[in-house]
Parts: C-alpha cells; structure tokens; sequence
C-alpha cells in the first residue's frame, strides 16, 4: 500500500485505509449529503485515535487481571471505563454476529474456497500445473515438462 493510500504523517503512524474508511462513512449518511476531504480525514483520524484510546485501556485492564493477552471482555471493560457504557450492548452483539459469520466461512471451507472438493490427487495435480505455468512463464515462455516424483526409490543403486 502507498504512503499516500494512509491517512497519516508518516509510515510509522499507525493509520487506516482511506479508501475503506471513506466508503463506511459515505454508507453511514444519505446519498445526498457530500463531505469536504478534511472532514474525512478529520474523521479517520478521530477513528485512529479511537481505536487508540480503547486499545490503550483494554491492556490497562487485561495488565490489571495478570493477563498477556487483550480478550474481548478486556475490551468491553475498556469502553465502560472510557465511559462508552451504553455501547457496549451493541459492540457485543456485533462481535456475536462476527464469529458466526467466522465460523460459517470455515465451515464453508474459508474465503477462497468455491464450494467444489478437490481430492488430494486432484489438488496435487493442480499445484504441478500452477507450478510448471510458473516455471513457464520464469523461462520466458518456454514451458519444461514438470518433474515426476520417484514413486519408487528402492530401483536407486
């Protein structure tokens, strides 16, 4: 991604997609209402800092339970001390509904799956394929058959 891509002053910033955030705030009003460039950044960077704000105070409290790692109930607790109490219904209904939508993908078979099964020697013939399109086109168009592998190695002397 493209410094310029980021909202943010340098490549250390942490930051967040413009385009994405752009898009989610377009969403969030009505097709007739238009935002200045600024404002947009302006509202990403109040994001950033959000999200900075939160994360900060969730491993405040995980630190707090001898934790090393920042759970959801972390940060749940974070936003009711941040005084975001009234949200914290919504936030965990929201993530309820990310790990269905989390298991409902595995269970699919993830993201790049298509729905069709592939045996083992179905998959292994495939990737010998990709392969020798890839030696292919390293060699600049000229294609070499692709190794077989041994299937018998006790006929080595």
């Amino acid at each position: 991604m493209e410094p310029m891509d980021i909202v943010g002053k340098s490549k250390e910033d942490a930051s967040l997609p413009k385009a994405t955030m752009t898009k989610i705030i377009k969403e969030m009003l009505p097709p007739d209402v238009r935002v200045a460039r600024d404002a947009q950044d302006l509202l990403i960077e109040c994001c950033v800092e959000f999200i900075n704000l939160v994360s900060s105070e969730s491993n405040e409290v995980c630190s707090k339970e001898d934790k090393r790692t920042i759970a959801p109930e972390h940060v749940l607790k974070a936003l009711e001390v941040l005084g975001f109490g009234e949200y914290i219904e919504e936030v965990y209904a929201a993530y309820e509904q990310h790990k269905i939508e989390t298991m409902q993908d595995s269970l699919k078979g993830g993201k790049w799956s298509n729905g069709a099964e592939m045996t083992e020697e179905e998959a292994a013939a495939e990737q010998q394929r990709m392969f020798a399109e890839a030696r292919a086109r390293m060699n600049g168009g000229a294609t070499a058959p692709p190794k077989q592998p041994d299937l018998n190695p006790s006929l080595e002397s």
